[in-house]
Order: structure tokens, then C-alpha cells, then sequence
């Protein structure tokens, strides 16, 4: 069920916060032992939260799954890495104080990439979340856990980050509803940070609706976040049944060549067809910097990554060496042992770009790139209202399909970065199924991405392709 669906009953008195609670626990203690979305979870607390909701409160009752790089307090906060597998949050991330503002509960850590780095969350350190509709293909990643426990019913609704397409690709590999928000509109405080220029905490749903509900209660200014805007939230729901009559929809070219699985092409086709038959007003748009936005992305994201992760040191927290040496031989044991194949890739391509002699070849270069790529999308919002594209080349690919060559998982990600390199906001929304790669009924999305601070009106076109 929906959150709409659940806070009918809820206020009809049908049901109680704690009956939704036992529900979920009893779905994953059904089905989780196969698609792996939770990492844990605490019945026993969410069951005292129960007990104190404010049904009157936007989501009052409803429990909300949580990616594991988000920090609620008292529960662990892995992000999915050995370094941090025993670590308990010792504070609540701004999402968590205002979804519980909201009247919701956090409830369950949902499995992720190793710091959010991958395109599969086959880079988690501590276990295989598997595609719900097909348990030999990935959920997608990095917010895998999130898309995989919404899509087998085993969460009403989640919390995912999206670095450079980790909530829009799972979610539309895993059939569900994701929204990465504006840069800027949701506070990261709390958030442990990938790649801190592109990093967005958003919904992954069962619907459009409920992806503007949790939007609504998590969106504003946060003076604990120097990267949050202060500006006005608008009202999410008011506007979601207006329609696309009128509007005009952008066709990027680039988005359509090769590459693209002729099912995934259909299906988006057809949304786009069916927006034009509401109304909507197509029209064929150029972004002529797209090619250069995968390449821009892994500059930018691992150069901010090796930063960000240098505080992992085996000190102040986290997996710490036992025997070492001395001082140097602890830093460097800690990190060897702690972080995996992945991230080691990242921080060590990031390191490198950022060095004397290198930085302005490569990180100066990329970021002037990356404001090229944000012109194309400022001088294509002058002529139309949104744009429509795939999410991901390809339905979902079985697991260890690119294990042997990590290029290929980047490039799952290449209808998705340019969105954040540029700051603005995308939705993910299910567009039928496809048979591929000897999978029968894989999920497909389409991708909407709207102006900086545009959710409202994106959130309006997604309500009207999802009819």
C-alpha cells in the first residue's frame, strides 16, 4: 500500500502504527533472507515510537526505511563498509529530525555501494541485495537496499542519496518511484558525505504522490548545512493533478542513440507519446555537452571522494589495525583493511587528479566542463518546461556482469550524472517491463528532469505519466 492508502486507514482508526510495524517485519522476515534490502532493523524501538505517533502529522505512523549513510541516533550507520560496521550514530541527520517532525518513524537500514560508490550495491562490504522481480540481477545501486525494499514490500516508503544517479537508477530498475531534489533543497547534515558538491537525500516510493509527501516534510533551509538554501518550499501537492495540458516537453538527441535496448526505447517512447496525447507539446532539444558528463563526473566525484574520506583514518573512529608498527603504519593498515576494492579505485583516481602538476589538467578542467554541461540545461529550460529521457540504458544486468570491467557500471550511470554536475532536479517513474538478457518482465523508467528548485511542476508531469 501507498502512504495515502495507509493514512486513510490510520485516521479511519482501521488500522495502527503498530499493526503497519508488525506488518513490515513480518514481510521481511519472509522475504529479506532472498533480496537482502536490510541490513537491520529494531522492531522494539520503532514499537515505542509507534506508541507516542501524532496521527494528525503529515506522515504521523509511518515507518520510512533508511539508507545506511544517513545517521539516526542509537542506530548503526555502516554505509555499507567494514570501517564503519560497528559504529553507532550518535546524533539525527536533519532528514530524520524532520521526517520525525512529521510524525514518521525511521525504521530499518537499508544496504547500499560502500560509501555510495557503484551503480549495483554489489560494492557492499557486508552483503548481496538482489532485484526483487529477478533474484540472479542487481537492484540497481547505490541506493540498491532502498529500491529493492520498496519494490518486494517490505518497506512502504525509504530514504535514498543520489551522487550521480543512485536513486533514480535503482528505482527504476526496481519498478519504484525516486526523486533526487535540487541541489541544495534538502539538507545533507547528517549525510556521510561521497562527493559533497553532488550528493541529494531523497524518496524512493510506490508512487508520485508519496515521493512529494516525503519531499514536503524533508525539504528547507538548514543553517547546519552552509550548501542549504534558504528559500520558500512550495506546496508539493497542490498542483499534482494539473496536468501536462500546455507544457512543454523537452527530447534531448543525445539521449537517444546507441546504446539504448530497444525495449527501454519503446517504453519511453510510449510515456512520451501518452504525455503528448494529455496535452504536453514535444519538442527535439540539444544538450551537446552530454558526452563529455560520465567523464567529468569520475574527476569530480572520486577528487571530492579521497578528500572526504580521508577522515577515515583509524583513529577518531571506525575500523582501526590492531598491532601496528607505529602512527603511519596504523593509518595505512586501517584504511587497507577497512575500505574495499572500490573505493580504494576512487580515492586513488581521485588522489591523483587532485596532485601538484595534475589538478589543473584534470580538476580544473573537469569543472569548467561541468559549467558547459549546466549552460546546455539553463539554455534548454528557456524552451521548454522539462525534459524527458531513459534512466538507464539497459534494464537491470545480472550480478558480477561487470565485474570484470568497472567502465561498464560507470556507463549505467550516463543518462543520470549530467542532472548533478548541474544541480538540478530528476524523478524516476516506472514505464513498463522488458524481456532481456534471458529476464522475462525487467523494470524500465523514465527520467524527468525540470529547472533548479522545479520539483513542484516536475512532480506534476510525473503524476501525469504515471496515469
Amino acid at each position: 500500500m501507498t502512504i495515502s492508502q495507509l493514512r486513510k486507514q490510520l485516521t479511519a482508526g482501521e488500522t495502527t502504527p503498530a499493526k503497519i510495524l508488525e506488518g513490515l517485519a513480518g514481510e521481511i522476515t519472509a522475504r529479506d533472507s532472498k533480496t537482502g534490502a536490510y541490513l537491520s532493523h529494531d522492531l522494539e524501538s520503532a514499537l515505542a515510537e509507534a506508541a507516542g505517533a501524532d496521527l494528525g502529522l503529515p506522515l504521523g505512523g509511518i515507518p520510512i526505511g533508511i539508507k545506511d549513510n544517513m545517521n539516526v541516533l542509537g542506530q548503526p550507520c555502516t554505509c555499507g563498509s567494514k570501517f564503519l560496521e560497528n559504529f553507532i550514530s550518535p546524533y539525527d541527520a536533519t532528514v530524520i529530525k524532520k521526517l520525525r517532525a512529521a510524525g514518521a518513524i525511521p525504521f530499518g537500514r537499508l544496504n547500499q555501494d560502500e560509501f555510495a560508490m557503484g551503480s549495483s550495491t554489489e560494492n557492499s562490504a557486508l552483503q548481496t541485495t538482489r532485484n526483487p522481480h529477478d533474484h540472479d540481477r542487481i537492484p540497481g545501486g547505490s541506493s540498491g537496499g532502498s529500491a529493492a525494499a520498496v519494490a518486494d514490500g517490505t518497506a512502504i516508503a525509504t530514504l535514498g542519496s543520489d551522487t550521480g544517479g543512485s536513486i533514480r537508477q535503482p528505482a527504476s530498475h526496481c519498478g519504484v518511484v525516486g526523486l533526487k531534489p535540487s541541489y541544495g533543497r534538502v539538507s545533507r547534515y547528517g549525510l556521510v558525505a561521497f562527493a559533497s558538491s553532488l550528493d541529494q537525500i531523497g524518496p524512493i516510493t510506490r508512487s508520485v504522490e508519496d515521493a512529494a509527501l516525503i519531499l514536503q516534510a524533508i525539504a528547507g533551509f538548514d543553517p547546519a548545512d552552509s550548501t542549504s538554501l534558504d528559500v520558500p518550499v512550495p506546496d508539493y501537492l497542490s498542483g499534482l493533478n494539473d496536468g501536462v495540458k500546455g507544457l512543454k516537453l523537452g527530447v534531448p538527441k543525445e539521449y537517444f542513440g546507441e546504446g539504448i535496448d530497444p525495449g527501454v526505447r519503446r517504453n519511453v517512447e510510449a510515456s512520451i507519446q501518452n504525455l503528448a496525447a494529455q496535452g504536453a507539446e514535444i519538442v527535439e532539444i540539444s544538450l551537446p555537452h552530454t558526452e563529455h558528463a560520465v567523464a567529468t563526473y569520475y574527476v569530480i566525484a572520486p577528487a571530492e571522494a579521497s578528500s572526504n574520506l580521508s577522515r577515515f583514518d583509524g583513529i577518531r573512529y571506525g575500523h582501526r589495525a590492531s598491532s601496528p608498527a607505529d602512527i603511519l603504519d596504523l593509518y595505512k593498515k586501517s584504511r587497507e583493511e577497512g575500505f574495499g576494492a572500490e573505493v580504494k579505485r576512487r580515492i586513488i583516481l581521485g588522489t591523483y587528479v587532485l596532485s601538484s602538476g595534475y589538478y589543473d589538467a584534470y580538476y580544473g578542467r573537469a569543472q569548467k566542463v561541468r559549467t558547459l554541461i549546466r549552460r546546455d540545461f539553463e539554455n534548454a529550460f528557456q524552451k521548454v518546461d522539462a525534459i524527458l529521457s531513459p534512466v538507464a540504458p539497459t534494464p537491470a544486468r545480472r550480478l558480477g556482469a561487470s565485474a570484470a570491467d568497472p567502465l561498464q557500471e560507470y556507463l549505467s550511470d550516463i543518462f543520470t550524472i549530467a542532472a548533478n554536475l548541474a544541480g538540478i532536479p530528476g524523478i524516476s517513474i516506472p514505464c513498463g517491463t522488458v524481456d532481456w538478457d534471458g529476464g522475462k518482465n525487467l523494470p524500465t523508467g523514465l527520467q524527468i528532469l525540470a529547472p533548479h528548485l522545479g520539483e513542484a511542476k516536475m512532480l506534476q508531469i510525473a503524476k501525469a505519466a504515471e496515469a
